[in-house]
């Protein structure tokens, strides 16, 4: 029985014209940093759990999303700064309270996220990044 790791190939046999055509259709790398954001956003279970209480509830305060999710306010404050920098959430001052609410993107991006099939990502993606791959 071979040792070898099944994750690379033996010899160079690269394809040059597909993988120079697919290389083509990449975004810029400036233009994948906020989408790296963006996973790295939904990359926390607290986060993800704010942003679906945010999808299901609509625009809330901080108070009422800590209470909702079972986190300290403090915590969810934190997460919240965080969901702000990706640009998933947005927030605005109505008198002395905080209201949060998702971004059309942050939406987006949440429906992604969880969609019932796989089938439906390469379009959801396309339509995110701007980028079609099919």
């Amino acid at each position: 029985m071979s040792s070898e790791p099944l994750d690379s190939c033996d010899l160079l046999c690269m394809d040059l014209p597909h993988a120079e055509s697919v290389r083509a259709t990449l975004p810029a790398l400036g233009d994948i940093e906020p989408l790296a954001d963006a996973a790295r956003a939904f990359g926390d279970p607290t986060r993800l759990t704010i942003a679906l209480a945010l999808n299901a509830g609509g625009q809330m305060c901080g108070c009422d999303i800590a209470w909702i999710v079972g986190q300290s306010q403090k915590l969810v404050s934190h997460h919240l700064r965080k969901l702000k920098a990706a640009n998933i959430v947005t927030s605005s001052r109505t008198g002395k309270l905080v209201m949060y609410s998702l971004t059309d993107r942050g939406t987006r991006l949440l429906s992604v996220l969880t969609a019932p099939s796989t089938s439906n990502i390469a379009t959801s993606t396309a339509k995110i990044t701007g980028v079609d791959h099919g």
